[in-house]
């Protein structure tokens, strides 16, 4: 089988890779679809996410979707053919997290893309029955992909808690944050400002619901919607960017006894925030690791509104272009929102 792997910081190479046969309670999957997320570009500009390096080689990737090839002993469910999305995450489900239903906290979590622990940017993957769900129908593979982003901003909501009518504000229109602006509108939200420096993704974060949409270049957001707000600011606010000076953005754009949710993946170790503004506003903050046992939900929600969703799906390019697939959301070139890799 084919296998892209990052081997140094923008540098993807092509090998074969074994596949072998699944075991007792496992299920061999084709690989048809993989979106490419922020947290993969982290790995791929800047040879890590955090205080996280990458290992290289490694092999990135944890958006999938394809079609069984074979089950192994003991598998009920499934058969050859069937399409399913393709839980990233194997957990242990014996640890003190797992047993109290956060297994998204779990001590001895392997999360495929991580180091040490590879993706799906390869042809053929076996994983435990219990992390394929079924494709929703009339849901195509490309557009299923979304299932595990949308999982972790149905996460972020449990957090977020938005109301109906509240005012929000996302910052960061990627993937992520257009996602969040289409669940928002979704709960019944008030008015969402968007907040973002690239213009196309702005005019997408309008498409899927925003009310406005603000160019950070173009002056501090925070002022903007204090104006728009009879300076009382925006009720809830989610930072998907985690960029330069975002989350400081965020609480100066809340009123006293706001909710701050951290979705997006800062580069640095040590992110300076201006604590004085959130205790005198009594900020709540939250931040926001993967998704748990929210896949059910997204799954249903792909299902219910496809287009909303599938919009966010711009382009799809082959295994073989992945890096320049990379590249390309590096540059935010070409109108690009969320890039599949098709591997089909």
């Amino acid at each position: 089988m084919r296998v892209a792997e990052l081997i140094a910081p923008r540098r993807f190479r092509l090998v074969e890779g074994q596949t072998g046969e699944p075991g007792a309670g496992e299920v061999q999957v084709r690989v048809r679809a993989v979106g490419i997320c922020g947290s993969d570009l982290h790995n791929f500009s800047e040879g890590g996410i955090g205080d996280r390096p990458c290992l290289f080689p490694m092999v990135l990737g944890h958006e999938p979707a394809g079609t069984v090839l074979k089950t192994g002993a003991g598998v009920t469910g499934w058969a050859p053919g069937d399409t399913a999305l393709l839980e990233p995450a194997l957990y242990c489900y014996h640890c003190e997290f797992c047993a109290t239903g956060r297994h998204n906290l779990c001590v001895n979590m392997r999360f495929l893309s991580n180091p040490g622990a590879p993706g799906f940017f390869r042809e053929v993957v076996t994983l435990p029955a219990k992390n394929l769900l079924p494709v929703p129908p009339g849901v195509g593979l490309a557009a299923a992909t979304l299932f595990e982003p949308l999982a972790v901003v149905l996460h972020s909501m449990k957090f977020a808690r938005p109301e109906r009518g509240e005012t929000a504000a996302v910052y960061g229109c990627g993937p992520i944050g257009l996602l969040t602006v289409a669940v928002l509108a979704l709960s019944g939200a008030g008015r969402i400002f968007a907040v973002d420096p690239v213009a196309h993704r702005r005019e997408m974060a309008l498409a899927l619901g925003a009310a406005c949409a603000l160019d950070p270049s173009a002056g501090a957001p925070s002022a903007e919607i204090g104006r728009a707000t009879g300076q009382r600011g925006a009720d809830l606010a989610i930072d998907c960017a985690a960029k330069a000076d975002s989350t400081n953005e965020c609480m100066r754009a809340l009123r006293p006894g706001g909710r701050l949710v951290l979705t997006g993946i800062p580069s640095e170790v040590l992110v300076p925030l201006e604590l004085h503004v959130m205790r005198r506003k009594e900020i709540a903050l939250f931040n926001v690791h993967r998704s748990n046992h929210e896949t059910g939900e997204a799954a249903q929600l792909l299902r219910e509104h496809p287009a909303r969703f599938g919009s966010i799906v711009t382009h799809q390019r082959p295994l073989e272009q992945v890096e320049a697939a990379f590249s390309m959301l590096e540059r935010y070139d070409d109108g690009v929102g969320k890039v599949v890799i098709d591997l089909s």
